[in-house]
């Protein structure tokens, strides 16, 4: 058992502003109360010989790491120095009755403008691990990003052996050319976009591009030690394979949450998704360099990023020659490995001890079957599209098309301001049932609207999340703001609710907040609402959000004073 210890952190953080300096330094006060100061503020940064100026959060790419004990309050104030609207989301903390903190624009809060403020405060209960944050508007994500990671809390010892080291790792997407200018002209055109340049780990696309032998990150261990990597996929439209040459690791926890141990030498993780791995590192000095390379799973149509990104394992014994020893590359799954993917998730199983149990809705009170997939949408008069057929890509879930408000959801519902914000007749089946996986429709068209689902508070939730194949099977890492879930069953082809349930596992699923709808298959989710607010659910592919792959899930209050969401705080931004 391992008794966990913050990381260190620098005396201070140095923010660039121009050409001055300003000092900060996180505030800790004894396990209690966390504050951090973000500032969304300009940076030039080159990769693969481009110099971009990018969106940071403290001059920082990937942004700062924000740290936290499980029990802690967070209080994180976002200042925008930026011509950009921005908002930002604290990926997979659960945000119980801390709706106006959740972060996702024009759900839960209006956009910070420019020259504004507003200060995140929430408390972290019943998590510990590796989470993420990001912005939630647009493509804003691409640099904005980095890792939340919650401890035990103080005295309280991991369920595995304590590690030598703890280091995050963290693959991102980097794109030569201002990705908002990418997807506004794929919105425009209705057509795919410009696929990105390349993937990175901790910002760093690494060797195996052009000009990039400097920018490789190298991650120096000792032989014969214990290193418990905080994996996260913050890349915008991909799912990854990752693996290090000739080492095996031990999956221990999925988004948050403990998992029973299991030993891989290939993961896939997809966008949203963290994994805590524990890396045993060789007990002799071996006589080479070993890449830890992350390349697309690709289930889709279309182009896609068919990049390799690297970084070095290299033990730090070697002396200066060490340069000079041969490099051993791993091995990665095939591009559209399904079955491999398949096979991963499904070693997935919550730890399901005492201290960790797993609490699986039995008794539904709600089931819902919901279709996710791509479409198309007519093409706007005296326009040309790109899209299928001269149409316009679309996406959808049940055949609707989310349209995203003017104004916040949770703003409307909790002053009672509907005013045509949204409507709360979102489908509960497909309007139009057909073989979902089989020959597609001849009329690709989804219907468009910013509608909702009203849940009771505590009421149990089955949801079944069914690809298809109207414009191509393809997998949707699916996420789910507000609440953690359990994914019951999966399979391929088309869901069958008389015999697929009698399989479903109901004694230790995994638990997690962003899971992939199989390309071609179906997922089963459970969760209990019981947390009252306006929560998001959307593919974690942001092309396919921004097509559409979205709706919202409106949970009402409970009856005592800590279940209902309490009112917003005064510095809510307007729109």
């Amino acid at each position: 058992m391992a008794t966990s210890q913050l990381p260190p952190f620098p005396s201070m953080a140095v923010l660039l502003f121009g050409f001055g300096f300003v000092f900060l330094m996180p505030v800790f006060v004894a396990g209690v109360t966390r504050h951090y100061t973000f500032h969304i503020m300009y940076r030039n940064v080159t990769r693969l010989c481009h110099t971009r100026t990018i969106l940071s959060v403290n001059g920082q790419f990937p942004g700062p790491r924000l740290v936290a004990r499980e029990g802690d309050r967070v209080i994180v104030k976002v200042v925008n120095k930026v011509s950009n609207n921005v908002s930002i989301h604290w990926h997979g903390v659960r945000q119980l009755t801390s709706g106006w903190a959740d972060g996702p624009a024009y759900i839960t809060q209006c956009p910070i403008q420019t020259g504004q403020s507003y200060t995140y405060n929430f408390t972290i209960t019943g998590q510990r691990g590796t989470l993420l944050w990001h912005a939630h508007i647009s493509w804003l994500r691409s640099t904005i990003y980095g890792p939340i990671i919650i401890l035990p809390k103080r005295n309280q010892s991991y369920p595995f052996q304590k590690p030598h080291k703890e280091i995050p790792i963290i693959f991102g997407e980097w794109f030569n050319v201002d990705p908002e200018a990418v997807i506004q002209q794929a919105l425009q055109t209705g057509g795919g976009p410009n696929v990105s340049d390349a993937y990175t780990i901790n910002g760093l696309p690494g060797p195996l591009y052009n000009c990039s032998s400097k920018d490789t990150y190298k991650l120096k261990v000792k032989p014969g030690k214990s290193y418990l990597l905080r994996l996260i996929n913050a890349a915008l439209n991909d799912e990854l394979f990752f693996s290090i040459a000739n080492h095996t690791v031990t999956v221990v926890e999925a988004d948050a949450v403990y998992v029973k141990p299991f030993d891989t030498d290939q993961l896939l993780i997809a966008p949203g998704q963290t994994t805590n791995v524990l890396l045993r590192t060789k007990p002799y000095l071996p006589n080479a360099t070993f890449f830890m390379e992350a390349r697309a799973y690709f289930s889709g149509i279309g182009s896609f990023d068919n990049t390799t990104t690297a970084a070095i394992l290299q033990y730090n014994n070697h002396s200066s020659s060490s340069s000079k020893l041969p490099v051993l590359r791993p091995t990665l799954p095939p591009i559209n490995a399904t079955g491999f993917v398949a096979n991963f998730t499904s070693k997935f199983r919550s730890l399901n001890s005492v201290k960790y149990p797993a609490n699986v809705p039995i008794f539904i009170d709600r089931k819902f079957f919901f279709t996710a997939g791509l479409g198309s949408n007519p093409c706007p008069k005296n326009t040309t599209c790109q899209g299928p057929n001269g149409t316009k890509f679309s996406a959808s879930i049940n055949n609707v098309s989310f349209v995203m408000p003017s104004t916040a959801i949770l703003q409307a519902h909790f002053f009672g301001q509907n005013n045509g914000v949204y409507t709360t007749d979102f489908p509960v089946n497909p309007p139009l049932p057909f073989n979902y996986t089989g020959t597609p429709p001849n009329n690709t068209n989804v219907s468009n609207g910013t509608k909702t689902v009203v849940l009771g508070f505590n009421t149990t939730v089955e949801l079944v999340m069914q690809d298809t194949s109207i414009l191509g099977a393809e997998s949707h890492p699916l996420h789910l703001h507000g609440f953690n879930f359990f994914i019951v069953g999966q399979g391929f082809g088309n869901y069958d609710p008389n015999n697929d349930p009698k399989n479903f596992n109901l004694v230790d699923p995994v638990e997690r907040n962003t899971a992939g709808v199989p390309a071609g298959g179906w997922i089963a989710i459970r969760f209990l609402a019981d947390n009252p607010g306006v929560w998001f659910m959307h593919c974690h592919l942001d092309l396919h959000t921004s097509w559409g792959l979205r709706m919202a899930w409106i949970v009402l209050d409970g009856p005592q004073p800590n279940q209902k969401l309490p009112p917003p705080p005064s510095d809510l931004p307007k729109c």
